[in-house]
């Protein structure tokens, strides 16, 4: 099994669809083997009540499975499998691999991680497996056979499930097994020690490897390990938990063709590139926990949804996990407001997710989560969060037709795996600028403008998108930037934040000045760049007079043929390009130097007519969000107030709001945390 299976892609839309088949889906985690079975029967009551058409089974299950090697029971599997069946509730049967079960530890401590330090883990936990060790894959993929011997043919199974949020705890293993399997993959990727010694420059602190066997992952040194190391180390762990995803996947696949199979990601996860990974699954599915202290939560939450709509544009999406309150793990657990819940489930429906789960149906009694919130609380139906719960289930049984309805994007922000985790290693400039930070800063403005973003790769086709936002794309490889400068020339327009060009797909720096193969699109040369002391900012001088402030960094650059925007007014960078904005082809570029504050953006935003603020969101005031989808017959307008505040927002009149079924006029109100979906028909 290789990382690049295209082959699972054949018949991709038609498991789809057979799942989705016109609906969304909508339901949780469900965990009967920690209850008596006199309560499932209540669970299928209560599933049923509150609108559940598919609940996800069997993720930590595999210790009740195979409660000793060797030794099965699917017993109460089947049981459970036969009264959702009988309900008419589907099921999205899990693999149970992501929790190997005490005996697997304490027969074969081989299997347990290994951290840089040389620690090894033990059980007691989860995701306690080091995903190299050949006795783990041997023991997975068996419990996976059995799985699919006993229950595969099943008919309420409507979707695999592979494993649980791979990589979520130990993303990383360096024990001696990962050591040989890391040497193995070098092996293949560069075919030579001259070209694995010429990719890390290893002629840097005599690091010059003479055999494969020298080769280990990037444990604790006493300094900075090598970046090409790191890097590649990096690649190679995505991979090979990949590929492990891929096995168990084969086996699924081969005993149901028919069902689609995925896999629940975590939105910006660094350890894992999703982009890759997106290409494998039929249905790409994510887990979402919006921390509802944060003030900048609904604008993450729809920076994560518009991230995983776009991993691979082609594939439907679910949220496969979030909260309906509060979850367990943070200092402070606060809960979401009453509405909050549902208007977060309406921004994913809105973002174009095909399905809203929850972990999990019921909450626990016992154990580390015993305090996360469920669709059914310690409480019971009487509880107001199964009230909401159950009121979301039934309005979203009413909206079918948006089903197939795509989201509509004019902008394409600029991100990939490599470059995430090349950018923030060690020695660097500034090891506190992080790639997220960067995303969130160009993002930020546009999702309070209600100017909806897809997240793309810099090599794939961007062709349908008038602007790209290129935020601190420090690794771009040679056919990346000819990929950013065609579409430029074609006449599209690139925003470029700084430390942007700076390495190629080896973390080897482009020499000249910075910019490697998109530096002739920045209109100035850069020449340094000078991160800035804590708490110091820089004034800027824009050209018609007014100013500004930035800070954090500043490219340190000499005008060429761009025009210049704005410029540093004072100290000891005074006069120096802070926004230079020039013409490529048919296109344009503004290259920005420095982290402009908001007033600084917004001029640069300005400039662009498809960054524009959307006169609906803007006149409703702070708090809403409006996404459109769109399909062959019908366009729907989707809106969600996240503000504790009634706001009245401009529609056009004419359309249908779905979940009151009434006709809207020229505005529509939403209470504190309210939503509207208003459906247009084509032809109108």
């Amino acid at each position: 099994m290789t990382a690049n299976d295209t082959t699972s892609r054949d018949g991709r839309d038609e498991r789809a669809a057979r799942l989705l088949a016109g609906r969304i889906r909508y339901g949780g985690d469900y965990n009967p083997e920690q209850w008596p079975r006199e309560v499932w029967r209540e669970d299928v009551r209560l599933m049923v009540e509150a609108g559940v058409n598919l609940a996800t089974v069997g993720v930590f299950s595999w210790a009740q499975l195979e409660p000793e090697e060797g030794r099965y029971d699917f017993d109460w599997l089947k049981e459970v499998l036969d009264l959702l069946g009988e309900a008419g509730i589907g099921v999205d049967l899990s693999t149970p691999t992501a929790s190997p079960p005490p005996w697997l530890a304490t027969r074969y401590p081989e299997t347990l991680p290994v951290d840089a330090q040389g620690n090894r883990y033990h059980h007691g936990s989860r995701q306690h497996f080091c995903v190299h060790s050949p006795v783990y894959l041997r023991a997975a993929l068996r419990i996976v056979e059995k799985l699919v011997e006993e229950v595969g043919g099943h008919e309420a199974i409507e979707l695999w499930h592979v494993h649980n949020e791979y990589a979520c705890h130990v993303p990383y293993c360096y024990c001696d097994e990962t050591a040989r399997a890391f040497r193995s993959w070098l092996e293949k990727r560069y075919g030579s020690l001259d070209a694995l010694n010429d990719a890390w420059g290893t002629a840097f602190w005599s690091q010059r490897y003479a055999s494969f066997a020298e080769v280990i992952p990037p444990r604790m040194t006493p300094t900075f390990a090598n970046p090409g190391q790191e890097l590649d180390f990096h690649r190679f762990s995505s991979d090979a938990f990949l590929d492990e995803m891929c096995a168990e996947r084969a086996i699924l696949r081969a005993a149901r063709p028919d069902l689609a199979v995925t896999t629940n990601f975590m939105g910006a996860f660094k350890p894992l590139d999703y982009f890759t990974w997106a290409r494998e699954l039929d249905v790409v599915s994510t887990d979402n926990y919006q921390d509802p202290g944060d003030p900048d939560a609904p604008m993450r939450s729809a920076l994560h949804y518009d991230l995983v709509r776009s991993l691979d544009k082609s594939a439907p999406w679910i949220v496969m996990e979030q909260s309906s309150s509060r979850v367990n793990w943070r200092a402070h657990n606060a809960a979401k407001l009453p509405g909050a819940m549902r208007a977060y489930s309406y921004q994913a429906v809105a973002r174009g997710a095909d399905g809203v789960l929850f972990f999990q149906w019921r909450a626990s009694r016992a154990g580390a989560e015993k305090f996360h919130s469920a669709m059914v609380s310690h409480a019971g139906e009487a509880s107001p969060v199964f009230a909401e719960v159950s009121g979301l289930g039934q309005e979203l049984a009413r909206l079918g037709s948006l089903y197939g309805a795509r989201v509509e994007a004019s902008v394409a922000l600029l991100a990939s795996w490599p470059n995430w985790w090349a950018m923030e290693a060690l020695a660097k400039p500034a090891n506190d600028l992080t790639m997220v930070d960067q995303v969130e800063w160009m993002y930020r403005p546009l999702y309070q403008r209600g100017v909806t973003v897809d997240v793309c790769r810099p090599d794939e086709p961007l062709g349908a998108y008038d602007v790209l936002l290129v935020p601190s794309l420090y690794l771009l490889t040679e056919a990346e930037g000819a990929n950013v400068v065609a579409h430029v020339e074609a006449g599209g327009t690139a925003v470029i934040s700084f430390w942007s060009g700076i390495v190629d797909e080896r973390d080897q720096v482009y020499l000249g000045p910075y910019g490697g193969p998109i530096r002739a699109l920045f209109g100035c040369d850069v020449l340094e760049v000078a991160p800035l002391p804590a708490g110091e900012g820089l004034r800027l001088d824009w050209a018609d007079g007014t100013s500004s402030t930035a800070g954090f960094w500043l490219d340190v650059a000499r005008a060429t043929d761009g025009q210049v925007l704005a410029s540093v007014a004072d100290g000891p960078w005074a006069g120096r390009p802070a926004v230079v904005e020039s013409r490529r082809g048919a296109g344009r570029v503004v290259y920005v130097a420095t982290r402009l504050d908001d007033a600084g953006l917004a001029r640069v935003y300005d400039r662009v007519p498809a960054l524009a603020p959307e006169p609906g969101v803007t006149a409703a005031g702070p708090g809403v969000e409006r996404v459109v989808r769109r399909s062959a017959s019908a366009s729907f307008e989707i809106l969600v107030n996240h503000s504790g505040e009634q706001r009245t927002v401009p529609v056009a009149p004419g359309g249908l709001e779905l979940t009151t079924d009434r006709a809207t006029g020229d505005s529509l109100v939403l209470g504190p945390r309210g939503v509207a979906v208003v459906r247009r028909d084509a032809s109108r």
